[in-house]
């Protein structure tokens, strides 16, 4: 059996090999989307392994049962003895286990580094839809969606809703009316949504620390929410809540309340706001001026007219939001899927079927020859034209590299000589951190009316042209602002100040 102080020596060799292993894993270069993927779960996989050995040496370091401080000591007192206890104890072992081979530490570290590596199959499955990742696929959440009550009532209305739309509106929960929100149906969609998200940014992006950002997101919901300020829950006054043209801000005191008002009236007001309405005109305007200035949740329970049911209903409320909460950031984590889904279903929508046969075919074959391929895969990739490549690995063809205009390069002066290809990269770069350093180094704003402007020359004459005409729509006192004299003569200031100077005012 091994010792503590042995403990601790094999768990900070297996961080420091698992700290080696990742750092190899990221800067080893990969050739496509699929090898991307899978060296991030590798990746995933190591720093699980490293925080659950951390974990268990912090333990160790803690020294609950005492353990580590008796094996210091027991080693301080006379090591020679232990040495040779240590060692009987081992021959012992391995005589009653003659067969057992213990895998060596640097065999089970690496390990990890052989995970997915070579072969067709992906560390995480995907649907064929989701393409190993690159885009989402919410059929069956779409199909939930319409079977929700004020959604079927708005679509049998003559409302349509198609994949497409949705795919742009699922995150937009703030529309939904209230009343649709409180039904069971709602609360299994939005369920069902935020396991989907959350599964989905695991298997796509495991290198995403999911636990801190589902942590942000719900701090900033109970700030939000505290406020009344959470989108789709807004909470009014309860004053503003009594109905009709009541409003407890007109009068200045109870007093003034109990002279102004009768017991019917109090009792209109109280029942709208869902309070007990019985008593003296006294106590009716006291329970109703305990309102003034607070929301609903804040009203003392025990004024309220079944006061746990609220509660209940509070609690429920403030559960759904903070699951749509959840939702609005794992949507903006996946902002660049949901972009590429939505392109994705837009093209097979402007297929006719025989292309869409056609693109399965070639996908097929693609696939066929893949497996046959695999062999040839470390082969150097022939490209005599240096096209990009794709997300295969592979070159892009000609013919879509000539579409995209990735034959002609634009230099920038500005960005310190930086040459982009094609007119999408070079458009997409004005708002990017290279060129606004450059335009910054130069002293200019980096604004609108620079735009397509890459020599630094021109910049500067443009900005000086740009500063010659604020200068001349400056207000200038001296010439524009007018006096009057005694005679009703309007003159500018310095025509007043001259006269006033020579005593012809």
């Amino acid at each position: 059996m091994e010792g503590v102080l042995e403990q601790h020596r094999s768990l900070h060799e297996e961080r420091e090999r698992l700290m080696e292993l990742i750092a190899q894993e990221m800067v080893k270069k990969k050739a496509g989307h699929r090898e991307q993927l899978n060296s991030d779960h590798r990746i995933r996989l190591m720093l699980d392994r490293y925080e659950e050995s951390s974990n268990k040496l912090a333990d160790l370091y803690e020294d609950k049962d005492g353990m580590r401080k008796q094996d210091i000591s027991s080693l301080a007192a006379n090591p020679f003895n232990e040495f040779y206890n240590r060692l009987r104890t081992l021959r012992d072992y391995h005589r009653k286990h003659p067969d057992e081979v213990a895998t060596p530490l640097s065999v089970q570290v690496a390990a990890f580094a052989r995970l997915g590596d070579g072969d067709d199959e992906l560390l995480a499955s995907f649907t064929d839809e989701e393409s190993q990742g690159r885009y989402l696929d919410l059929h069956a959440i779409y199909e939930k969606y319409l079977n929700l009550k004020g959604v079927r009532e708005a679509l049998e209305e003559g409302k349509e809703l198609d994949y497409y739309t949705y795919l742009k509106k699922f995150d937009q929960l703030f529309d939904i009316k209230k009343e649709t929100k409180s039904t069971a149906g709602y609360r299994e969609y939005i369920s069902l949504l935020l396991e989907y998200l959350t599964d989905f940014i695991n298997r796509s992006k495991p290198l995403v620390d999911l636990n801190a950002e589902l942590g942000k997101a719900v701090t900033e919901f109970e700030g939000k929410w505290k406020a009344g300020q959470f989108p789709g829950w807004p909470k009014e006054l309860a004053s503003a809540q009594s109905g009709g043209q009541f409003n407890v801000f007109e009068f200045k005191t109870v007093e003034d309340l109990m002279q102004k008002t009768d017991l019917n009236r109090l009792k209109n007001a109280l029942k709208a706001l869902g309070m007990k309405c019985g008593g003296t005109l006294e106590e009716r305007a006291r329970r109703l001026w305990a309102t003034r200035g607070k929301r609903r949740d804040e009203i003392d329970p025990s004024l309220l007219v079944g006061a746990q049911a609220s509660l209940v209903r509070q609690d429920e409320e403030k559960r759904i939001a903070e699951t749509e909460a959840r939702i609005y950031r794992l949507t903006e984590l996946l902002s660049e899927q949901r972009q590429d889904t939505l392109e994705n279903v837009q093209r097979k929508q402007a297929r006719t079927g025989q292309e869409r046969e056609e693109e399965e075919d070639a996908a097929d074959a693609e696939a066929a020859a893949h497996e046959d391929d695999d062999d040839d895969d470390d082969e150097a990739i022939y490209n005599p034209k240096n096209l990009p490549l794709g997300w295969d690995g592979k070159p892009i063809p000609y013919w879509l590299y000539k579409l995209h205009g990735l034959n002609i390069n634009y230099p920038c002066e500005i960005c310190g000589g930086t040459v982009y290809r094609g007119p999408k990269a070079f458009q997409r770069h004005f708002s990017e951190w290279r060129h606004a350093h450059g335009m910054r180094c130069l002293g200019i704003p980096n604004t609108a009316h620079f735009a397509n402007i890459t020599q630094i020359d021109a910049a500067v004459k443009l900005w000086e042209k740009l500063k010659k005409g604020k200068t001349a729509e400056k207000w200038k006192p001296d010439a524009e602002e007018e006096f009057e004299d005694t005679a009703g003569n309007v003159v500018s200031r310095k025509t007043y100040e001259d006269l006033s100077r020579q005593g012809l005012l």
